[in-house]
């Protein structure tokens, strides 16, 4: 009994040392799960292991699936590696030492799983896959069947369907296809009982390429004329993007008859004499039909719906009269329709008295009257040098001076329609004795330089000039001004008497005098200034000392008398104290001479007074 017990307790040991020895000695194979690419390019599927087998023994396989069943394409052990001839890869495989497997160029029949196994002996086999995903961008779409003609009639279940085709290209993997209508996306819908579906179909080519299609039916209306349409296709490219192409944008051609008529006025704003003017006549149906234009009875000749005129004038103003000649019309609709034109005018502005030239004496009263007549109301404005002086059609000027002379412009607007505006011009003549400006004076360097002086005059007739004395002389006119220029030596005379201009014509004279003067440098003018001041500031510091010695003299001398007519007795400031010995004050006096002999000569005495 004891044997039996042992010998199934050695058996459940060396089972589990087995089972020990197994799990301590698998193999780990790591691989990227999924690798994406574009057709064309290259791909690098890494293979890594981890096992405790040695080198020698380990073997390193790359398969495919095919047909359902597996496919060796390469091996690596450490005999050597190799590449399978497998069809559809053969030239485009290739292992590197690291267990790891490149195709290049990638098709996209590589888009499948690979496996990476890895037998290592005794420790086993394990094996991890790659999803390779190949994607390629489609073409751009183009559509088929946009260029015909399509009836609508307003009964719907007479109307013609359309069949619009979308094609898209050479997409991988398999895109998808979305119409839209006026940027708004029609529901995919393949049901044929609606009014619009969709039929798509899908070809793979023989490079494994998707070629995909899509046809729209619809029964389009009236509406649908104004719509632009276009196809777009949704295709897929690596980390998850979505992208779209789309199809150049178009408008169906609908055929349907007129129901209404339009004439109307292209031109912006009020319509005024000399103005082009453009007329267009159109209906709402398709194609557009042939017009008549008229105005009364008057037949006119227009170009496809529109009628030109140009520089028209008052006389264009009316009614005109547009007829449509659609023989395919609904019963009952009117094709003719009518605009009425009017036309704004101004009248060229009258001027009394009549211009261009009015002459008067110097002092008159000079009246202008401006008159016009216009389709709307009106401004008058009488302007001089772009100064307004009426506001009104009269003009009024008293007491007319030389200044006073020059043009006079009346200026007629109408303020509802914009550049509606006439003028006329009229150029008043003031008459008399020339007027002198006030002279500006000349200066020189020195004397005998030469000067140029202006003399500017009012005056008509035109005034001439004399100079005194005479030099060089030029003359010009500015607006009503006359300008003589005289160019002349400064010498000793006309730094003295200056020069004087005479202007005069058949009404009299005037003069003025020009002076002449040396310029004078302002920075001498400035250091003669400061000498100035220094010399007169050094006089007064003089004078003050003079004045301060004299007055220390007479003190000095004042002094010495009064010490002299003191010493000889001469000079009592009061009398001496009876009280006191002669013989005492005889003492006190030689004393006080011994004392201040080298000093004041005044002493404080308590019985004498102070001077």
């Amino acid at each position: 009994m004891e044997r039996a017990v042992l010998g199934r307790v050695g058996i459940c040991c060396t089972l589990l040392a087995l089972a020990l020895q197994v799990c301590l000695a698998s193999v780990m194979v790591k691989v990227t799960p999924e690798v994406e690419v574009i057709k064309g390019e290259t791909v690098k599927l890494p293979c890594s292991y981890t096992t405790s087998a040695p080198d020698s023994s380990i073997v390193v396989l790359w398969l495919i699936e095919d047909s359902g069943a597996r496919k060796q394409i390469a091996y690596k052990s450490s005999e050597g590696s190799g590449i399978e001839d497998v069809t559809g890869m053969k030239g485009r495989l290739t292992m590197g030492s690291d267990s790891s497997l490149t195709i290049s160029p990638v098709t996209v029949e590589d888009d499948r799983a690979y496996f990476c196994q890895v037998t290592a002996g005794p420790p086993g086999v394990s094996e991890n896959k790659t999803q390779v995903k190949v994607f390629f961008p489609p073409e751009k779409p183009v559509i088929k069947g946009n260029d015909q003609a399509i009836t609508v009639s307003h009964d719907t279940k007479t109307s013609s369907e359309v069949s619009l085709t979308c094609i898209s290209r050479n997409a991988f993997p398999q895109p998808r296809i979305i119409w839209f209508k006026d940027a708004m996306p029609l529901p995919e819908v393949n049901n044929q009982k609606n009014k619009t579906y969709m039929i798509p179909s899908v070809v793979k080519e023989a490079s494994g390429l998707y070629t995909l299609t899509s046809t729209l039916f619809m029964q389009p209306v009236k509406a649908d004329a104004r719509s632009v349409f276009h196809c777009t296709v949704e295709y897929r490219m690596p980390n998850h993007q979505i992208k779209q192409e789309s199809s150049d944008k178009f408008n169906l051609s609908l055929l349907y008859s007129t129901e209404n008529v339009f004439f109307q006025l292209k031109n912006q704003g009020p319509i005024k004499e000399g103005d082009n003017v453009l007329m267009k006549c159109e209906t709402d149906g398709n194609p557009q039909p042939e017009f008549d234009f008229y105005k009364e009875d008057k037949a006119l000749r227009g170009l496809k719906g529109m009628l030109e005129m140009k520089n028209i004038t008052r006389e264009h103003a009316g009614t005109y009269r547009c007829e449509a000649l659609d023989f395919d019309a609904l019963e009952g609709v009117v094709l003719i329709k009518t605009l009425n034109l009017s036309v704004h005018y101004l009248d060229p502005m009258a001027v009394t008295p009549e211009g261009p030239l009015h002459a008067a004496k110097k002092g008159d009263t000079v009246e202008f009257q401006c008159k016009t007549k216009s389709s709307d109301k009106y401004t008058l404005q009488w302007i001089k040098d772009s100064e307004v002086l009426s506001k009104t059609g009269v003009l009024t000027l008293e007491s007319v001076t030389l200044a006073k002379a020059g043009v006079y412009i009346c200026v007629g607007a109408v303020p509802s329609v914009p550049g509606l505006q006439k003028q006329a011009n009229v150029s008043l003549v003031v008459t008399g004795a020339p007027e002198i400006d006030v002279p500006v004076n000349g200066f020189v360097d020195k004397e005998g330089g030469m000067v140029t002086l202006k003399c500017s005059a009012l005056g008509h007739p035109a005034p001439q000039f004399t100079w005194t004395p005479s030099g060089k002389e030029s003359v010009t006119v500015v607006g009503n001004k006359v300008i003589s220029t005289v160019t002349l030596e400064a010498s000793a005379a006309v730094l003295k008497n200056g020069v004087i201009c005479e202007a005069y014509n058949s009404h009299g004279r005037d003069n003025k005098t020009f002076e002449v003067s040396i310029k004078t440098d302002p920075h001498k003018a400035s250091d003669s200034n400061a000498a100035n001041r220094v010399e007169k500031q050094q006089g007064g510091s003089s004078a003050v000392m003079i004045a301060v010695v004299v007055c220390v003299l007479l003190l000095v001398v004042l002094v010495a008398l009064l010490f002299f007519l003191s010493k000889n007795g001469k000079l009592s400031c009061g009398e001496k104290d009876k009280n006191n010995g002669a013989s005492g004050d005889i003492k006190g006096e030689k004393s006080s001479e011994k004392g201040n002999e080298e000093s004041v000569p005044f002493k404080n005495n308590p019985n004498t007074e102070q001077c």
